[in-house]
């Protein structure tokens, strides 16, 4: 059984205000060669098929072609909604495209019932579930204690009864603990929707969606296949590909990426505003691309974005680094910040406004109303 990973495709996605819809036609062509020329039994997307849950015609047109021309390359193809997606929205017309062998999660409600396929080493069962919050869970399983999102996920997979005798998948879109995070997803504050891995012991592959880095967490049986775009520049050093999963006799397992290549890379250029526009900065790459500049002068360059798209006509964004920034903003080495927990920042600041650490109870109280709180504004 061959297996071919795609997640978090985030169709109809603007960056800087600009339409990225043309960059993800043309790698889904690619990923479409990609899978004419591997020939996959099961064709995997976990999640965030779109980049909003009204998502505009030419996203929906898009994908409706992807379907089509994959379906008539592959027996099974299993798409689950993401937390971008409209859940109702995906799963319209699953009924009928079950027929074709397209399988559209349906929207949660408590019950999750497997595809069983086989092949010559026996049979095979595909679940689907969909991104779920623990409100969403509560609500068909009173009786259970379901405080986090380890708890929801853990409550729903019990529900499923199982049989891991046999070899079994699992398509879904949450962020388990321990995967490497990038600023284009949206994580809950606090990490308050971590899922223990866990919670998927004893499925052979857990396909993930959510993390737009491709990674394993733990082991190559459970993974991210990431963008096949990248969709900020703090992804601009990762290299995107198509994850490649085949199964034999249970236990027996290959993971394996086929890269993609974008129409148009995303990247960083620092420097002095004449080393950028220099041939010497402009020939190291395509100066279509999409383009984040760092101006390393020390006084500002007059029309400097302007002047730049002369050189480079999809640069998106420009910053400076110099002594100026450095000591006004703490710079670029300290915009990490951005990137830490909240619980983190609230501990900085207390330490700041104390001075001295909180107490392991203070730290136990303020990550619980963080929690709450984000679990109110949900």
């Amino acid at each position: 059984m061959k297996l071919i990973h795609l997640s978090d495709l985030h169709l109809g996605k603007r960056l800087n205000d600009f339409s990225l819809i043309e960059d993800q036609e043309f790698i889904l062509r690619e990923i479409y060669s990609i899978i004419s020329e591997e020939q996959p039994d099961i064709v995997a997307v976990a999640g965030d098929i779109y980049d909003k849950p009204v998502p505009s015609a030419e996203a929906v047109r898009l994908f409706d072609e992807f379907l089509t021309k994959v379906s008539e390359q592959t027996k099974h193809i299993f798409v689950i909604s993401g937390n971008h997606d409209s859940a109702e929205r995906i799963a319209f017309g699953a009924h009928i495209m079950e027929k074709s062998g397209i399988h559209m999660s349906p929207v949660y409600d408590g019950k999750i019932v497997p595809t069983v396929l086989s092949d010559e080493f026996g049979s095979f069962g595909v679940y689907m579930l969909p991104f779920i919050k623990p409100v969403s869970v509560r609500r068909f399983f009173p009786d259970s204690e379901i405080e986090s999102y380890t708890d929801a996920v853990n409550t729903a997979v019990d529900a499923m009864n199982v049989d891991f005798t046999r070899r079994n998948i699992i398509i879904t879109h949450q962020f388990v603990t321990g995967a490497q995070k990038s600023e284009s997803e949206e994580i809950s504050v606090g990490g308050s929707d971590n899922i223990d891995s866990s919670a998927f012991d004893g499925f052979d592959y857990v396909a993930l969606g959510h993390i737009h880095s491709p990674q394993n967490v733990g082991s190559e049986r459970i993974r991210y296949s990431g963008t096949p775009l990248k969709y900020s520049f703090s992804e601009a050093r990762q290299e995107k590909s198509v994850t490649v999963v085949e199964f034999r006799e249970k236990g027996d397992m290959t993971v394996r990426t086929v890269p993609v290549e974008p129409m148009r890379d995303m990247r960083v250029l620092k420097g002095s505003f004449e080393y950028i526009c220099s041939r010497e900065c402009s020939s190291e790459g395509n100066t279509s691309d999409y383009i984040h500049a760092v101006l390393t002068d020390e006084e500002d360059i007059p029309e400097a974005m302007g002047r730049l798209r002369g050189v480079y006509p999809n640069i998106m964004s420009l910053e400076y680094d110099n002594r100026r920034t450095r000591s006004s903003h703490g710079s670029i080495e300290n915009a990490e910040a951005d990137n830490r927990l909240p619980i983190e920042l609230f501990e900085e600041f207390y330490k700041f406004s104390n001075g001295g650490d909180m107490s392991p109870q203070q730290r136990d109280l303020v990550q619980s109303l963080i929690e709450k709180i984000w679990e109110c504004e949900e």
